[in-house]
């Protein structure tokens, strides 16, 4: 069971849920901790994201936090206090990191809705791939993205050497993992890693253009055509041509595809129902 909370339907204490109008928002709400993720905040996204994606009252899902900053990654000051008081570990790092970091991004890279993601201030480690995961990302002048692994003698994770490479190249990809150093919003923005950089104040009616139009769009369209992109860089020109011709064949029987062609036909607007 739910309570609600100053308009927003909590899931849990640190991570809220608010559903309206076919726009699905998720809230970090750990602001006093830079929404640092913690292993039950990390899974209660994994369970939201995952729900989403059947449910049919949901067309866009909305990423974003309360506070000054968006999330700062994992929740490193809770890892190593389990660590200094030698708590139990049950399953190895490998198996850890695999069922959940990168479970986690997987969740939004195959969640068929489109994801956006509202980012303020430092998105840094997983709260930085949680961006590069979204299908869409709205950045105030503020933001920035930083993988902080190597300051901490780490190996970056969270699907970050996947995602990074594609996003902005292999090159500025590595000098960003390997000094650890701070990408600005607007540098976010020329690298193509984001959609739009506005004002703080800025934020939600930026986000607000975006999931209003989404929310009455062809959603099922919306589904396959993420799924083709995003399998794009990983599969050859004939795959490519194969899935894209499947879907097309799929998309031919939903509700929606007939909608738009009649639209069409008749010269009005098309009333979509997300399947």
């Amino acid at each position: 069971m739910t309570d609600v909370i100053d308009g927003q339907t909590q899931s849990t204490d640190s991570v809220l849920r608010q559903l309206e109008g076919g726009v699905l928002t998720i809230t970090l709400n750990r602001p006093e901790a830079a929404n640092a993720l913690r292993p039950d905040d990390r899974n209660e996204l994994i369970r939201l994201f995952e729900e989403a994606g059947g449910d049919p009252d949901v067309r866009v899902v909305v990423l974003r936090a309360n506070g000054r900053h968006f999330c700062a990654g994992a929740d490193v000051l809770r890892v190593a206090g389990d660590r200094a008081t030698k708590v139990k570990r049950v399953t190895g790092a490998m198996y850890t990191i695999m069922t959940g970091a990168q479970r986690l991004i997987a969740s939004v890279l195959d969640c068929p809705k489109p994801v956006v993601s509202v980012v303020q201030g430092a998105a840094a480690g997983i709260g930085a791939h949680l961006a590069y995961a979204s299908d869409l990302v709205v950045v105030s002048e503020n933001a920035y993205f930083a993988e902080s692994f190597v300051k901490r003698g780490l190996v970056v994770d969270g699907g970050g050497a996947y995602l990074l490479p594609r996003r902005i190249g292999m090159q500025r990809a590595k000098e960003m993992v390997f000094f650890g150093e701070k990408l600005s919003a607007r540098d976010a923005l020329d690298l193509g890693l984001v959609n739009r950089v506005v004002p703080v104040e800025e934020l939600d009616s930026t986000t607000e253009e975006f999931t209003s139009r989404l929310a009455v769009a062809p959603t099922s369209s919306i589904a396959l055509t993420k799924r083709l992109f995003n399998d794009s860089p990983d599969v050859d020109r004939t795959q490519s041509f194969v899935a894209e011709a499947m879907a097309q064949e799929i998309q031919g029987y939903s509700q929606d595809s007939k909608e738009g062609v009649q639209a069409f036909v008749e010269k009005r607007d098309a009333d979509y129902v997300g399947w």
